[in-house]
């Protein structure tokens, strides 16, 4: 008997043994093939992700991709996220990365939603030997140094602070290929913006970072400083923006490092907060002074930013201007709106306050229309102008340019983790932690700021050729639609006509 049971034993022992030792294979081969898949990712400076979170940032990509299978079951649609849904995202991911931005079926976008912009094609759509290049437009023609812009798609402000310096770099770089402009935002200059070469907007924001002297009061020395690089070409007085009307800058003391105060002109350590206005602009003349004297100061155009709340006051802006005469008008106006982005704002200004470019822009330009403004001073809209459809449509209700800061900032590889106030940004955009922004190497994502400003322009174009027009800013009110509470759509030259 016992000589039945040993065979039955030593062959249970032995299969053990063999199994054991497959384990133990297989544990020492995941984790060597885990090693190698480590060094792989850490070393590659594609996507930031994996660079940043090698092993587990392969996993956002897989889950990415069966996404698109899955989505039916476990997931919300792409079209219900905010403040961008995965719609929104993937378009700018794709064009950034120059890869295939087609869809297949049908669109998941729903035509009901208020808001909602068509584009009115026309049946003999432009031909595209008949299409015309974009051209350059002048702005400030009564400067010394008149800017002439090359492109209608540019960099809106985002500071050196609020951003990280590899990511200043790689959009410095990326714009100055594409031939746009990139604005400083309210942190002041910094030899990252320059070092790329593309064309500069220095902005002054309410505490005149970079430009202000030992009390904080705006510096003709700097003015002057800042104007002598050739490629700074515009000035813009930031009176507010979209994400915090009537609030000022707010960057952290973890973010405000040596070299951050000294662009700045603050001290080291301490929260960089901004006046709510300028404390020397109180009244429309001041705001007309303030645009005269940097002009006369630097030579170079003149304009400011702002959100548009209540719109009585431009009828009073539009007379000063005439009576001083055309020559003081700003030479233009960025115009943002209530959905505009930041790194930090209040949520109430955030959510609450100011309007959406879709009304306050048609208001803006039939003002200026009104009392004969409109050709000397140029329309700058901003403001959740990411992908093509909203940049049309800017240039429908009138506008000469759009900007975008958190469509380049998708080119860069954010993945809206919403950490821009945290300094803990995964993809080392918006933090100083430098194990953070390694992931980010500035000469890959140049090419991608780039290639998502190349397929946007050419996008918008493809739009205005369905349109039977020959360039972009050929496209006027009555070239869209817009979905009202009905559920039906009005020509915007109907909702909005032109004074």
């Amino acid at each position: 008997m016992q000589n039945m049971i040993d065979p039955v034993s030593s062959f249970a022992i032995n299969f053990v043994a063999i199994l054991g030792g497959i384990l133990l294979l297989i544990v020492i081969g995941g984790l060597v093939t885990g090693l190698i898949i480590y060094q792989i990712d850490k070393n590659q400076t594609t996507q930031t992700i994996r660079r940043n979170y090698p092993l587990f940032g392969r996993f956002r990509y897989v889950f990415e991709h069966l996404g698109e299978f899955f989505r039916q079951y476990f997931f919300a649609m792409d079209r219900e996220e905010m403040p961008f849904n995965r719609a929104q995202r993937s378009w700018c991911y794709r064009a950034a990365k120059d890869i295939d931005n087609t869809i297949a079926f049908g669109s998941s976008r729903d035509l009901r939603i208020p808001g909602t912009y068509f584009f009115l094609n026309c049946p003999f759509p432009t031909m595209k030997e008949d299409a015309v290049k974009n051209q350059p437009l002048r702005i400030g023609p009564h400067c010394r140094h008149p800017f002439d812009a090359k492109s209608f798609f540019n960099i809106s402000g985002m500071s050196y602070g609020a951003l990280s310096k590899p990511a200043v770099q790689a959009l410095s770089r990326g714009a100055n290929e594409a031939g746009c402009w990139m604005n400083t935002g309210e942190g002041g200059l910094s030899p990252f913006h320059l070092e790329g070469g593309c064309d500069i907007v220095c902005q002054i924001g309410t505490a005149k970072y970079g430009v202000r002297d030992e009390h904080g009061m705006l510096s003709d020395e700097k003015l002057r400083e800042k104007a002598a690089y050739e490629n700074v070409r515009m000035f813009e007085i930031k009176l507010s923006q979209g994400a915090k009307p009537g609030k000022g800058g707010m960057l952290p003391a973890e973010k405000v490092s040596a070299e951050i105060a000294a662009i700045r002109g603050i001290p080291e350590g301490h929260a960089s907060i901004s006046p709510n206005r300028h404390p020397d602009i109180a009244s429309i003349d001041d705001l007309l002074d303030s645009v005269s004297h940097i002009r006369q100061v630097t030579g170079k155009p003149v304009g400011f930013k702002l959100v548009l709340g209540s719109t009585d006051w431009l009828d009073e802006f539009c007379e000063q201007i005439v009576s001083r005469g055309i020559e003081e008008a700003p030479d233009f106006i960025t115009l943002d709106s209530s959905d505009g982005g930041t790194g930090a704002a209040p949520m109430p200004l955030m959510d609450s306050v100011g309007l959406p470019l879709r009304e306050s822009l048609p208001a803006l330009v039939n003002k200026l229309i009104m009392h004969g403004l409109r050709d000397r001073i140029r329309v700058v809209a901003s403001g959740k102008c990411i992908n093509p459809t909203d940049v049309a449509a800017a240039l429908c209700m009138g506008a000469d340019f759009c900007v975008s800061a958190r469509g380049f900032m998708f080119a860069l590889g954010c993945i809206q983790a919403l950490q821009c106030n945290k300094n803990t940004c995964p993809t080392g955009i918006t933090t100083h932690d430098e194990d953070l922004q390694r992931g980010l190497v500035p000469e890959n994502k140049s090419v991608r700021v780039t290639s998502y400003h190349q397929h946007l322009v050419n996008e918008v174009e493809m739009i205005a050729h369905s349109c039977g027009v020959s360039e972009p800013r050929k496209l006027k009110r009555k070239h869209a639609s817009i979905v009202i509470d009905s559920g039906r759509s009005v020509p915007l030259d109907i909702l909005y006509p032109e004074m």
